[in-house]
């Protein structure tokens, strides 16, 4: 069965329209139920966060009605991180968790992830099954096994106190000041208030959701804001994260970026040498960049790759028995602590490495020097087929002749945004624009 509603995250698009309208929410809702209430019993239950968007009121409403509809009672939790979810479900004994956030897009999208009692993202099989249920009749509760659903006051001040116990005990980040940007997203209370805690002088920025600002100009995909903050104050740390706070890039004390692959070098050394990374590997994605690959091989280790999205990584992470991963864009998974990537959880372990080195930011956030990599995105409309233009697939094997040896070429869909996204390594820049540029130009005029 071809998969229509769910992408690489959950289901995904512009809010208040296809597929992202309170009539399919419901659908959505009932469906899942239906799919985990296989008893008739009324003891399931479901926990439900969302980020705050404005459109999360209106998809967590339907949401809600399609779930108690099928017998589901339902436990609000209102603006948490998407791990936060995934840590509730399981720790509340939920049978589902589902997290409605479009994570890094803008304010205009919305998206609806579900995890399943584990804590882990459902597989491709669930969510197939939630779609054939879609598409049929959905059977509803008899009258007197309609759920119930309430709101959970607590839901944050459980997450705040978990995060807190992955730092390591009798640390503290006293003398240090750290800005945190929360992208006026979902962990826009959580995130400032652990790192208070742990004794942080913080510097807030990305604190004011109003429901539409969202991402906007701050976060994990706009860093020059953050960036600005560390100067200004004279802070040790950035911390930005996106969203739904399961994505983090990492400043120094001068406002230079870490993305997710600096990220993970350092991690993955760091656990290796103190015997805590499992199966001698880290997962990553093909996006990664080949610098990280040579780091990790460098140091006896193995870069295991998989599919672009934090679920293919997760997947292949339990495969193997192994317990970091993560992607460029800044999901880092550490299993040993949470279920799906972690912003702030991961930004802990970096300020973790600050505090017991004493060495600053600056000397830990350039782990490898990364080979020269580009990428570029050219949008399509929906029903257009981009890729399978003879002139674009031309485009890409004469690129493939030319990178033959010296480079690495990776083109494709994204699972979250109508986007074909072309990405080139090479050593030699001036052939990587070039390749790149020739591949774009062809999309671009297919579509």
């Amino acid at each position: 069965m071809t998969r229509k509603l769910f992408g690489t995250d959950g289901v995904r698009g512009t809010a208040n329209t296809y597929p992202m309208t309170a009539e399919m929410a419901l659908r959505l809702g009932a469906a899942a139920g239906r799919y985990f209430r296989t008893d008739g019993r009324n003891r399931h239950r479901v926990v439900i966060g969302k980020d705050t968007r404005l459109s999360g009121y209106m998809l967590e409403t339907a949401l809600t009605a399609g779930l108690t509809s099928t017998g589901m009672n339902v436990l609000l939790l209102g603006p948490v991180p998407t791990p936060a979810v995934g840590f509730l479900t399981r720790s509340m004994r939920a049978d589902l968790g589902i997290m409605i956030s479009a994570s890094h897009n803008p304010a205009h999208d919305n998206g609806i992830k579900f995890f399943g009692p584990d804590g882990f993202k459902l597989s491709d099989e669930a969510e197939l099954s939630i779609e054939a249920i879609v598409e049929g009749e959905i059977v509803p509760a008899r009258p007197e096994n309609i759920g119930r659903a309430k709101r959970i006051d607590d839901g944050i001040g459980r997450y705040v106190e978990y995060a807190k116990t992955t730092f390591p005990a009798k640390g503290r980040l006293s003398g240090l000041k750290v800005v945190i940007d929360c992208a006026n997203g979902a962990a826009y209370k959580a995130a400032p208030q652990v790192l208070w805690e742990l004794g942080a002088e913080v510097v807030p920025v990305g604190v004011e959701p109003d429901g539409l600002n969202i991402n906007a100009r701050c976060g994990s995909t706009f860093t020059r804001t953050a960036a600005e903050a560390v100067v200004a104050h004279g802070a040790d740390l950035g911390i930005c994260l996106d969203g739904d706070a399961d994505r983090v890039m990492i400043l120094d004390e001068t406002g230079h970026v870490a993305d997710g692959d600096q990220i993970m070098a350092l991690l993955a050394d760091r656990w290796s040498r103190e015997g805590r990374l499992r199966g001698g590997a880290l997962v990553a994605t093909v996006m990664s960049n080949l610098g990280l690959e040579r780091f990790v091989t460098g140091r006896g280790l193995r870069l295991e790759r998989t599919a672009v999205g934090d679920r293919y990584v997760v997947e292949r992470m339990r495969e193997g028995g192994f317990n970091l991963g993560g992607e460029q864009s800044g999901h880092i998974v550490m299993t040993d602590f949470a279920t799906t990537g972690d912003g702030l959880i991961a930004g802990l372990q970096f300020l973790a490495t600050m505090a017991e080195t004493g060495r600053p930011a600056s000397e830990l956030v350039r782990q490898f020097e990364t080979v020269p990599q580009m990428l570029k995105n050219v949008r399509f409309a929906a029903g257009q087929e981009p890729l399978s233009d003879p002139a674009v697939r031309a485009a890409i094997s004469d690129a493939e002749a030319r990178l033959d040896g010296a480079g690495r070429l990776l083109i494709r869909k994204s699972g979250t945004e109508p986007l074909i996204r072309v990405m080139a390594e090479a050593e030699d820049e001036a052939l990587l624009a070039q390749v790149v540029d020739d591949i774009v130009g062809a999309v671009e005029r297919a579509v």
